[in-house]
């Protein structure tokens, strides 16, 4: 496996060099010069392992970027959301091990059937990438404990647990990097159902399948912290955090080269925050890694995590945020589950989460075969169709500088001398006529991206008026380009006025 290690600059190694030389030439003859060489270079040695890069560097991409691939694959695929012939009553089908209160060792037997035969890594991160993603996490530990991953601190992995034997990671990574797409990778750090300690995040039997012993499993649940296995609690959470978490998130750093987001989960259920210390202290292996708000309360990390949601205006302000949501209903690989959101829905999901400041991270849940749903790659497909003629409107751009439009949202970006803002219409005007309102700045040139069309423009006591074709060119969202002369913005404070819902909702 590819360890990875932080490049040293040229002109350190030389600089290293040559105190080395004047050490050893001198070490003799001038006491206090080798000391005061020798400190020096210690110094200078250990300087890069402490070195993080600031927030703003490392968050730097990941603004350009907007737009990424969410991943959760695993054992839990192979039930597709079905136990004992009865649907999952409630949640995604990455949780059917809890709601449906599986045995441990009947959930890691159901491994011996995950063969996934037809992954292709390189195909899904071409997908990713023609779908206009910059970066992809994929869940290598969900919360059943089961690890994509070779590792040494627990034999429930897919190379030692599975007919497949492989290490699912090592090739994704490869892949991501041949083809220029930042991996992250999301880890359950607190919550593991089959690994014993994790914690548990109880759910009532009422979610899982009619159970005829249900009253009798949720009070013994309710005793337990939310184990229905007496093999879960036959280890303590520190010692789990000490076994299983800390080394598989050393692996992870250290194995796979570079890793540029750690995505937690479920931070409330992560039962001690000296484990928390411990795990956040292993990013120090990799500097210029992002992490999210899910380790514990006490580690905020480096990005909010909105579920299934797109935050209102006033919470985002000044804030790094990126909104995770499925295409249908579940996270996991749900075979009933036909409530897939239209390619339309998707791409103004974007639109508005981008004019807002956010990143948007979509998800697909791969089948137990290694393929996406047919309806997964069809979407990215047309999304990708999109991006290809409207992603200046979205990569590296800026939150809206206007106020509500009633129309559509905006992204701007700032020039040395101009802005350019990229209005997207989503309720096109029927009298040809497109309002901005409060915009006064003298126009420079304004034009539809997806024709490169010119229109013409005019000035009006309530804004600037853009003339328009009388249909819509685009009927998903259509994007005009607007530079104007000098900035544009609205002055106001950066201070969110509500709280923004960030973290696990299930």
């Amino acid at each position: 496996m590819t360890q990875y290690t932080q490049k040293v600059p040229r002109t350190e190694i030389f600089t290293r060099s040559v105190l080395m030389v004047v050490l050893l030439k001198n070490k003799f003859f001038h006491p206090r010069l080798f000391l005061t060489i020798l400190v020096l270079f210690l110094m200078l040695s250990g300087v890069k392992a402490q070195q993080k890069s600031s927030a703003g560097e490392r968050l730097g991409w990941w603004h350009e970027a907007k737009f990424g691939m969410f991943i959760n694959w695993g054992v839990h695929s192979l039930y597709g959301g079905v136990y004992k012939g009865h649907e999952q009553a409630r949640g995604g089908a990455e949780w059917i091990m809890n709601r449906c209160k599986i045995p441990v060792a009947e959930y890691r037997d159901m491994a011996r059937q995950f063969n996934p035969v037809n992954y292709d890594p390189e195909a899904w991160v071409k997908m990713a990438k023609d779908a206009g993603m910059k970066y992809l996490v994929i869940s290598m530990k969900h919360h059943d404990g089961f690890a994509l991953f070779n590792s040494r601190a627990s034999d429930w992995n897919v190379v030692k647990a599975t007919p497949y034997g492989k290490d699912l990671l090592k090739p994704l990574a490869e892949a991501c990097k041949k083809q220029g797409i930042k991996l992250g990778i999301y880890y359950s750090q607190a919550v593991d159902w089959t690994n014993p300690g994790g914690a548990a995040a109880r759910r009532l039997m009422k979610e899982g399948w009619p159970n005829p012993d249900s009253a009798k499993i949720d009070q013994y649940t309710k005793l337990h912290d939310g184990h229905w296995d007496p093999v879960q609690e036959t280890a303590t959470f520190d010692e789990y955090v000490d076994r299983v978490a800390v080394p598989q998130v050393r692996e992870i750093l250290t194995n796979y080269g570079e890793i540029a987001i750690l995505w937690w989960d479920y931070g409330t259920q992560m039962k001690s925050a000296e484990g928390a210390a411990k795990i956040n202290k292993l990013l120090a292996l990799q500097p210029n890694i992002i992490t999210n708000d899910r380790l514990h309360p006490d580690f905020p990390g480096d990005t909010k995590t909105p579920e299934q949601a797109i935050p209102d205006r006033n919470t985002v302000e000044g804030q790094n945020w990126e909104t995770c949501m499925t295409m249908n209903s579940s996270w996991g690989y749900r075979k009933s589950d036909n409530n897939w959101k239209s390619t339309e829905t998707l791409i103004r999901n974007l639109v508005k989460i981008v004019s807002r400041g956010g990143n948007y991270l979509l998800n697909v849940g791969p089948k137990p075969d290694g393929t996406f749903p047919q309806e997964s790659v069809q979407r990215l497909k047309e999304i990708g169709q999109w991006m290809d003629i409207n992603g200046e409107a979205i990569y590296g751009t800026q939150a809206s500088p206007l106020e509500s439009l009633s129309w559509g949202e905006c992204t701007k970006k700032e020039m040395k001398e101009s802005t350019i803002l990229y209005l997207s219409v989503l309720d096109w005007p029927k009298d040809g006529i497109l309002t901005v309102p409060g915009l006064q700045n003298k126009v420079i040139s304004a034009k539809l991206l997806v024709t490169g069309a010119k229109l013409n423009t005019s000035k009006a006591a309530n804004g600037l008026k853009i003339s328009v074709p009388v249909t819509a060119p685009d009927p998903i969202v259509t994007v005009i380009r607007l530079e104007v002369k000098g900035s544009v913005g609205t002055g106001k404070a950066i201070v969110p006025k509500k709280k923004m819902q960030t973290g696990a909702i299930d």
